[in-house]
């Protein structure tokens, strides 16, 4: 067997190979219950098995029953991913042996999905991309086996409390042909999980699971090759890492003349490399059966009217928002998009202050504000509640009408960050207003120019650079307070003039 590549990535084997790459992702959808039953969703730090019940247990006679607000949450994914929402739906039987799955099944969806035919279109580094989703379906969670050592033995016990939690199953076409196109479409779809409120898609939580089938074929043939399935992948970075080096072992593995086998894979963070799992099963092999405990699922027309209704601006129409109505860069527009806190500071400052200019706001927020919020110095950590917008207005009005410095808005931030206090009582308690007075300024650079001869030889005798020193020595002495902007303007003035 050909050894597998050290590190994943970009290789001459990919300038013969195309890689074929279709996402499945299961995001934990936001209910008070389960699928089908009444159990608390609340197992974070619970017991093991204290949230179980004889119905997500799979004990003999029980009736399973629909939870409503987990169909309206794939509903709402369909109408923001374009999809089309199925008017009739039913359950079908997933049936496989997995330790963890105690019905030996799981109720699940499919031939008629609640949701299919939609698209996602997100930016990469080489454009805007857009991959076809196949749909969108409700299943039911299975438990979760915990491997450790007991008695001095190695055993896996079982915890049956995320048993019947409800999922959701989002699945593309195999449109995406490389590993940061994988991972850009997680990120947006995990964006619009939170954007629309069906689910916190948290991954190291396991609320979002990321799953992909990965094969290679040469490039211009049209037929697919032999798809490789490669999961545990707990964050974005590993799941662009572990598609890139899957792609990478393929063409090593067809270049030494070896098959490829269908199978699933896992991604080991530690070692870079994924490895082998077990065989990857069929379609036939899960002996898909009608759910003969539950009905089917008819949608109508107002309530699928009242969710389309309940959908908030999704993340690609704010980015033209933010870019067509603000003018902001796309860069600007995405980091404020991405960043559910700093947008609401965003829209909220620019209700708050009419005329604020939006683009220094914009830098504002995507700067000192997120600087501060994620821990960055003097925050004292989360900004949660910290910043009022139209305090925030008030800086940035009086940042863009020259009545104070930067330098001296941005400790005047800090401060408003650190205690909430008003930005007109901390700018006055500091006496921070900015020097502007043309007679003020002038003492103060006649004052520096004096104590200075050597740079002012220095600018005479040709280093230009000399006046930024100079500036600096006047914003110095007037505590940052100097309009630094006519500093400069004057300075070069007298510097200029023949001695």
């Amino acid at each position: 067997m050909t050894a597998a590549p050290a590190a994943a990535g970009k290789s001459a084997a990919l300038e013969r190979y195309e890689a074929v790459i279709g996402i499945e992702i299961h995001c934990q959808l936001k209910t008070v219950s389960k699928m089908f039953c009444g159990c608390s969703t609340e197992i974070d730090g619970a017991a093991p098995n204290s949230h179980c019940c004889p119905v997500c247990l799979g004990l003999p006679g029980v009736l399973p029953t629909i939870n409503r607000t987990a169909v309206e949450w794939v509903l709402a994914t369909g109408f923001a991913i374009e999809a089309t929402v199925a008017p009739t739906t039913r359950w079908d039987r997933k049936n496989y042996f997995y330790p963890d799955l105690p019905k030996g099944y799981q109720i699940s969806q499919y031939q008629l999905p609640l949701a299919a035919n939609g698209r996602l279109t997100f930016d990469t580094s080489e454009g805007p991309f857009t991959v076809r989703v196949r749909r969108a379906h409700l299943e039911e969670d299975t438990g979760r086996l915990i491997h450790d050592e007991l008695g001095g033995r190695r055993v896996s016990l079982i915890d049956f409390n995320r048993s019947g939690m409800p999922l959701m199953e989002i699945v593309t076409e195999p449109d995406i042909r490389t590993a940061e196109q994988a991972r850009r479409y997680a990120e947006e779809l995990r964006l619009l999980m939170r954007t629309i409120g069906a689910s916190d898609a948290e991954m190291e939580n396991g609320q979002m699971r990321v799953e992909a089938n990965v094969s290679i074929r040469p490039r211009g043939q049209e037929s697919f090759g032999t798809r490789v399935e490669v999961k545990n992948m707990n964050s974005m970075r590993a799941v662009e890492r572990a598609i890139a080096y899957e792609i990478e072992r393929q063409a090593v593995a067809v270049d030494a003349g070896e098959t490829i086998h269908m199978e699933t894979r896992g991604w080991d963070e530690a070692r870079q490399s994924t490895y082998h799992m077990r065989p990857k099963e069929e379609e036939n092999d899960y002996r898909y059966f009608p759910e003969p405990d539950l009905p089917p699922l008819l949608t109508s027309p107002e309530w699928l009217a009242g969710i389309k209704a309940r959908l908030p601006e999704l993340p690609s129409v704010r980015r033209v928002r933010y870019r067509e109505a603000f003018g902001l860069s796309a860069y600007d527009a995405d980091v404020l998009v991405n960043d559910a806190a700093a947008a609401a500071l965003f829209e909220g400052a620019l209700a708050a202050g009419a005329g604020v200019p939006a683009k220094l706001l914009a830098n504002w927020v995507t700067g000192e504000y997120m600087r501060l919020a994620k821990g960055g110095e003097g925050s004292g950590g989360g900004a949660a509640g910290r910043v009022d917008a139209a305090e925030l207005a008030a800086l940035v009005k009086l940042v863009a009408g020259g009545a104070i410095s930067g330098t001296n808005a941005k400790e005047v931030f800090g401060e408003h960050f650190a205690s909430g206090a008003g930005v007109a009582s901390i700018v006055k308690a500091r006496g921070f207003r900015q020097i502007s007075d043309a007679g003020a300024l002038g003492a103060a650079i006649d004052q520096v120019l004096a104590a200075n001869p050597a740079a002012v030889a220095d600018y005479r005798a040709g280093k230009a650079a000399a006046v930024g020193f100079l500036v600096g020595q006047v914003m110095k002495a007037t505590r940052g307070q100097a309009n630094a902007g006519m500093v400069q303007t004057a300075l070069r003035e007298r510097l200029d003039k023949a001695e």
